[in-house]
């Protein structure tokens, strides 16, 4: 189960540049500003290296086709399995209609063997996943960069039955909507049935965070588009953590934001740089996969970060040399750390040395 203010001050591998932001984006809730365009290029943080190395090649997709993007992946109640929602070839546009028999929900053993593979033809844009204490797969449709509407959220058991659909199909809910989607990003069910949507993504998406019962019924909702720290810019992943605070990987704002689960802010975090996704171990370590800051014009390169939840310092860096593709996170019961990638499409682990 995924389990998920600012830094007043810095460490030594921490120092203020980690709160650096690039002038052209939108700025986080907390935390300093970066150069403009026209200054001199920032220092670089120096995060300290976890000590893993990437498996690239650990799975193959069903009947052996090519990857996919991958921004959603998550961990099998059984702590060591992993489920993919994949872009069925595809990257960035309408690979999942025009392919309609390609299963892009999948599920690995832990030695990478295809174990399930399911959906085909009902989705449009893959992009959430959450398994949730029953062993039920809650998977996320948003909106491809075409505009092929999906916005919806679909549960299934572990066979591929559909038990549910939330959202409609091919809809654009209006911002004041509790029960449809604009641009739907994530979804997470807290211990005792609360359930959390981030809905939002691109600009015209909602911007918001919407809060259900357990049997959906609309409980509250907060949030909208700005670079306050009650923004968002979107609100593109979720996570919890032990004491069910919620955590909100705000990528546009270069934050990750905390809450209580009424809404109430408690923390924005900006020393992990550009986060895509979020993850919260048993262990109440808090993973942020940072897939879209640029070196050449933020203090921060691409990769996975770690840090408890009890204080944010990020203890452990997983670097990674491509920029705008690491999105998804998640990480098995004995630390193997998952990753998904979007535009160099593919979905790599991450072993202990």
């Amino acid at each position: 189960m995924r389990l998920r203010n600012a830094l007043l001050a810095a460490t030594l591998l921490l120092a203020l540049p980690a709160f650096a932001q690039d002038e052209d984006a939108p700025a986080a809730g907390r935390g300093g500003r970066g150069r403009g365009p026209a200054g001199p290029p920032l220092p670089q943080v120096v995060m300290p290296a976890a000590p893993y190395h990437a498996e690239k090649g650990w799975a193959q997709p069903e009947g052996g086709r090519k990857w996919g993007a991958v921004s959603a992946v998550d961990i099998d109640k059984d702590g060591k399995s992993v489920w993919v929602f994949e872009r069925c070839s595809g990257t960035r546009n309408d690979e999942c209609v025009q392919n309609p028999k390609m299963n892009p929900i999948m599920k690995f053993d832990e030695h990478g063997k295809l174990l399930k593979a399911f959906g085909a033809g009902m989705f449009k844009y893959p992009h959430g996943i959450f398994i949730d204490r029953d062993d039920h797969i809650w998977v996320v449709d948003g909106v491809t960069k075409n505009a092929v509407v999906g916005n919806t959220i679909r549960l299934f058991d572990q066979d591929g039955k559909l038990l549910a659909t939330h959202g409609t199909d091919g809809v654009r809910g209006l911002a004041t909507d509790p029960y449809n989607y604009n641009e739907v990003s994530d979804v997470l069910q807290a211990p005792n049935g609360d359930i959390f949507v981030a809905d939002g993504h691109d600009p015209d998406g909602n911007f918001r965070m919407l809060k259900y019962d357990r049997n959906w019924k609309f409980i509250t909702m907060w949030g909208q588009k700005g670079n306050k720290p009650e923004d968002f810019n979107p609100p593109h992943g979720l996570a919890m953590d032990k004491e069910g605070r919620l955590y909100v990987a705000d990528r546009g704002n270069r934050a990750v934001k905390r809450f209580d689960q009424n809404g109430k802010l408690l923390d924005v975090w900006t020393q992990f740089g550009q986060p895509s996704g979020v993850f919260v171990d048993k262990n109440d370590i808090l993973y942020v996969a940072d897939s879209t800051s640029n070196p050449a014009s933020t203090a921060f390169s691409p990769g996975i970060r770690m840090a408890k939840v009890s204080d944010g310092k990020i203890f452990g860096n997983i670097s990674w040399p491509e920029q705008g593709t690491e999105e998804g996170v998640a990480v098995a019961d004995d630390g193997t750390v998952y990753g998904g990638y979007t535009n160099i499409p593919g979905a790599h682990r991450f072993l202990k040395n």
